[in-house]
C-alpha cells in the first residue's frame, strides 16, 4: 500500500469556530469597545479599537483571530488545544486591557469621569465565551481541567478588580456608591433562593413518595403543578397580595413575622410554586426508573424496605434528582429578581432602579451577579451529577 493510501484524511473545518471568529473580527472593527463619560448623566463618546490603540492594536487583535481561524480550519486535537490556550489567554488578559484603557482615558483630576463598556466589548466577550465552551466540549476536558480553567479566568478578573485598576469603570463606580446595599441585596437574594430550593425539595420529595405509594395521585398532582407553572410570575405575585394582606391583619403573629401582601412572603410562596413541577417530576422519575431487578436483589439479600430505599433506590436516583435541583435553583435565581417589584428585595432592586433612572450600569450591577450565580450553580450541580453517574458506572463495571 502506498503512503497516500495509509494517510489519514484531514480533519474537516470547524464551522462554529470559523463563524465565531468572523463575528469577533466584525465586532472589533466596526463596534465601539468602550465609551468615556464625563459624569454619570452625560452620554459617553464611543471609542473603537483603532481609536484606543491605533493600527498596531487593531492589527494585533486581527492577527490573533486569524490564528484562531487557521487552527479551526484543520481542527486536530493539537490545533484545538492551541486554540483553547489562545482563547483562554484572551479572556484572562481582557480585564487587564481594560485597566490600561482606564488609566489612559481618565486623567487623575477627572473624579467624575468613567469608562462605559461598549457594544463591541460585550459582543467580543460573548463570542470568546462561546468559543471557550465549544473548545471545551470538542476536547472533552475532564471536570478537573474545566474547573481549573474557569478558576484561572476568575482569578485574573479578581486580581484586576481588587488591584483598583478597574475602579474607573462605570459599573465599579455604581458598586462603590452602593457597596453596603449591594452586599445586603446579594445576601438576601442567596438566602431567598436557598429557602426556595430547600422547601421545594422537601415538598417535592413528599409528593414523589406519595405518588409512588398511591398511583391515583399522579395525574391530579402533575395537573395542578402544571397549572401553577403556566401562571405568569407578576400575575401570581398579584394574586397573593390580597390573601396575604388579609392574613396579616387577621392574625397579628403573622404580621409580626413579616407576612404581608408585599415583601418576602409572596415571593417565597410564588417561587416555591414555580419550583415544584421540575423538582417533583425529576424526583418521581428518578425514583420510579430504578431497575426492578436491582431492588429485588436487595430484598433478596434481606434488606428491609427502608434499607432498600436509603441504600439502593435513593443513591441510584440521585443524579436525576440533582438535575431537578439544578433546574429549580437556576430558575429561582432568575425569578427572584422579578420579586423585587413587590418589595422582596434582592439584586433585582438594582435592575429596576437602573431602568427607572435610565442608568444601564446600575442595571448591570444587579443583572451580572445574577447571571454569574446562575452559571456557577448550573456548573456545580452538573459536575456533581456527572461525577455520581461516573461513580455508578464504575460500580456497575466492577460488579460485572
Amino acid at each position: 500500500m502506498t503512503s497516500d493510501t495509509c494517510a489519514l484524511p484531514p480533519a474537516a473545518p470547524n464551522p462554529v469556530l470559523l463563524v465565531l471568529t468572523a463575528l469577533a473580527a466584525g465586532a472589533i472593527v466596526g463596534l465601539p469597545l468602550v465609551s468615556v463619560q464625563p459624569n454619570r448623566i452625560m452620554p459617553g463618546e464611543g471609542l473603537t479599537l483603532w481609536a484606543l490603540g491605533g493600527p498596531m492594536a487593531l492589527t494585533g487583535a486581527l492577527m490573533v483571530l486569524a490564528g484562531l481561524t487557521w487552527l479551526a480550519w484543520r481542527p486536530t486535537r493539537r490545533a484545538l488545544s492551541a486554540a483553547l490556550t489562545l482563547v483562554g489567554l484572551c479572556l484572562a488578559l481582557l480585564p487587564w486591557a481594560l485597566v490600561v484603557v482606564a488609566a489612559a482615558q481618565i486623567e487623575p483630576g477627572m473624579s467624575s469621569a468613567r469608562i462605559g463598556l461598549g457594544a463591541g466589548l460585550w459582543a467580543l466577550l460573548f463570542l470568546l465565551l462561546l468559543m471557550l465552551l465549544e473548545l471545551i466540549n470538542r476536547l472533552a476536558l475532564s471536570p478537573l481541567l474545566r474547573w481549573g480553567l474557569l478558576l484561572g479566568l476568575g482569578l485574573s478578573l479578581l486580581l484586576a478588580l481588587t488591584g483598583g485598576g478597574l475602579d474607573g469603570l462605570a459599573l465599579m463606580r455604581e458598586y462603590h456608591g452602593r457597596r453596603a446595599a449591594f452586599h445586603a441585596a446579594l445576601r438576601y437574594h442567596l438566602l431567598l433562593v436557598s429557602a426556595v430550593v430547600g422547601i421545594s425539595l422537601l415538598l417535592a420529595a413528599g409528593l414523589a413518595l406519595a405518588m409512588r405509594r398511591w398511583s391515583g395521585l399522579r395525574r391530579g398532582t402533575f395537573s395542578v403543578l402544571s397549572v401553577l407553572q403556566t401562571i405568569p410570575s407578576l400575575a401570581l405575585f398579584g394574586l397573593l397580595l390580597a390573601p396575604l394582606a388579609y392574613l396579616a391583619v387577621r392574625f397579628t403573629w403573622l404580621g409580626d413575622l413579616g407576612v404581608r401582601g408585599i415583601g418576602w412572603a409572596p415571593a417565597l410562596i410564588a417561587l416555591v410554586a414555580y419550583s415544584l413541577l421540575p423538582m417533583t417530576r425529576n424526583a418521581f422519575v428518578a425514583l420510579d426508573e430504578v431497575a426492578a431487578d436491582v431492588t429485588d436483589a436487595a430484598r433478596g439479600m434481606g434488606m428491609s424496605p427502608a434499607q432498600v430505599f436509603w441504600q439502593v433506590r435513593l443513591p441510584l436516583a440521585l443524579p436525576v434528582m440533582l438535575e431537578g435541583i439544578r433546574i429549580t435553583a437556576v430558575q429561582a435565581i432568575g425569578l427572584a429578581a422579578v420579586a423585587a417589584l413587590i418589595g422582596a428585595g434582592g439584586l433585582g432592586t438594582f435592575i429596576f432602579q437602573g431602568l427607572g433612572q435610565a442608568a444601564m450600569d446600575l442595571v448591570l450591577l444587579g443583572a451580572l451577579p445574577i447571571i454569574l450565580i446562575a452559571l456557577l450553580v448550573d456548573g456545580l450541580f452538573s459536575a456533581l451529577a456527572e461525577q455520581l453517574r461516573r461513580a455508578q458506572g464504575r460500580g456497575e463495571t466492577a460488579h460485572a
